[in-house]
């Protein structure tokens, strides 16, 4: 059994960014085509996650250093010297962010830019998990602070999609079809410059002014600038680093090694520059990696890019004190449940159930196997509620599984 928490059907992070159902936006919008959500359409807005007091906060009581902080103007990124300074005694940190510097930089026009607020801020942190539980691929979150009447940075467009959610004031946003359609991270903008300088004088496919609670999704390749009108701008920039087919293929061709003609060392003295020598020696290899291709099937994809996804994002955060606390009043009615976005795979070998996760595997007695797939299905249980097995030993397991951070008190 595999446990992906990919939350109900609903999908409720993503649901707060768009206006159509999620199906919907699977099948027509995800990778395809830009989709401007209204405040009026999400009946939310995005102040619970973030604001212009979180701003401050962050950059005059929480120590924020490089590249957690960037700032830009017209463009042009800062160096960090503009913007940071040492923290002083007790902190001799050379790269901390100066309060004084940031205001200078950005009374004259700069963009403050707080990046892997995924990381940083409580409530998008616990957000971006949704988020990633719900779209299934690795997501992070930057703040782009903008004074008014001031764009940030010239018309470009990213190696991964991006949800745009405005959070405070206004900002204008021109949005223009790619010139190079679902561009790699190998492939960035900079690379296409003068394409994308040409695109972005033609007639805009979204020429539009986002407001608080407004969102906008744009696929990676997509062109963009954005310019804030009358006040302080603030946004968030959630990037989902979407997995491709080019990184299936990257699975796929690990299974080269398993074939001996693709292991085979070629011939001695050959002239790797001369195409004619090397001709026939491709047209070998095409065949033997179509033949290897052909008997691949799904399993070593999935194993490779499952690891690398659980290596990208990360589970529901453990409270170290919290978690001892609990353990110390942990009973027969403690109310558990299993830690959210930590994906296992649960197997029975033998006299024991194994409960594998990225970082660690846990064995358990066989008959603790159904008590577990409970768990695991995330409802919130207590220890009394386990099938089979009698009260006692329903503590003693849960108690190891919280104390090896698969399960957290609910309470």
């Amino acid at each position: 059994m595999t446990r992906t928490e990919r939350g109900p059907v609903t999908r409720p992070a993503l649901s707060r960014c768009i206006r159509v159902p999620a199906e919907e936006f699977a099948d027509r919008h995800w990778g395809r085509e830009p989709l401007l959500s209204t405040a009026a359409d999400l009946g939310v807005g995005f102040e619970d996650l973030f604001s212009a007091e979180a701003v401050d906060e962050l950059v005059t009581r929480r120590g924020v250093r490089t590249p957690f902080i960037r700032m830009a103007h017209e463009g042009t990124v800062l160096p960090a010297s503009a913007y940071t300074a040492s923290g002083g005694f007790g902190a001799e940190i050379a790269d901390q962010v100066s309060s004084d510097k940031v205001l200078a930089e950005f009374a004259d026009g700069a963009t403050i830019v707080l990046q892997g607020l995924h990381r940083l801020w409580p409530p998008i942190i616990d957000f971006t998990r949704a988020l990633i539980d719900d779209v299934g691929h690795p997501a992070q979150v930057n703040a782009y602070v903008t004074p008014p009447s001031s764009q940030g940075f010239e018309p470009h467009y990213d190696t991964h999609d991006v949800f745009v959610l405005q959070v405070s004031g206004e900002k204008h946003w021109r949005i223009h079809a790619p010139v190079h359609v679902d561009p790699l991270r190998t492939q960035p903008w900079d690379q296409h410059r003068a394409a994308v300088a040409r695109a972005a004088t033609h007639e805009p496919v979204i020429d539009a002014v986002l407001r608080p609670g407004d969102a906008l999704y744009l696929p990676r390749g997509w062109i963009h600038s954005a310019t804030a009108l009358g006040a302080t701008s603030v946004h968030l920039t959630v990037g989902m680093s979407a997995y491709t087919r080019a990184d299936v293929v990257d699975a796929l061709l690990r299974e080269v090694g398993d074939n001996a003609a693709l292991r085979a060392s070629l011939p001695l003295g050959i002239d790797l520059r001369d195409p004619e020598a090397l001709a026939p020696i491709v047209e070998q290899t095409v065949q033997a990696l179509i033949e290897t291709l052909q008997r691949s099937d799904a399993s070593r994809p999935a194993a490779v890019l499952g690891a690398r996804l659980d290596a990208e994002t990360r589970a529901e955060p453990v409270s170290p004190l919290a978690t001892l606390d609990a353990l110390e009043t942990l009973d027969a009615d403690t109310p558990v449940r299993w830690r959210g976005s930590l994906p296992v795979r649960i197997t029975t070998v033998d006299d024991r159930v194994r409960i594998v996760a990225r970082t660690k595997t846990l064995s358990l007695p066989a008959e603790a196997e159904r008590a577990v797939r409970r768990l695991a299905t995330g409802d919130v249980v207590t220890p009394r509620e386990l099938p089979e097995l009698d009260t006692e030993s329903a503590v003693v397991v849960v108690r190891r599984l919280v104390r090896e951070g698969f399960v957290v008190a609910s309470g």
